[in-house]
């Protein structure tokens, strides 16, 4: 079953301007999506669902302090990432 990654424009953005240039962070993003389609349930990711504001949300680790934030749509097998970030930026 494919599994498949839609960014949104939060996502892109945020990316541009936290992630993008910065090689090791890329690398480690790169690292950890494959990860990301290949094992959800991986400890490496941390994989979790959120709560408050972003309660319809969930999350996975990147580094020890970035995260991706995304949504699960189930009946299409797609996962919308909508924010990049330390954990103080995407959890504000």
């Amino acid at each position: 079953m494919t599994k498949n990654i839609k960014l949104g424009k939060v996502f892109i953005k945020h990316f541009k301007a936290r992630v993008e240039g910065n090689r090791n962070l890329e690398s480690k993003f790169r690292e950890r999506v494959a990860l990301f389609l290949e094992d959800r349930q991986s400890p490496t990711l941390k994989d979790h669902k959120l709560s408050g504001k972003l309660n319809n949300h969930r999350s996975f680790s990147i580094t020890g302090d970035y995260r991706v934030v995304y949504i699960e749509e189930e009946k299409e097998i797609l996962f919308l990432f909508v924010d990049i970030g330390t954990h103080n930026q995407v959890y504000k």
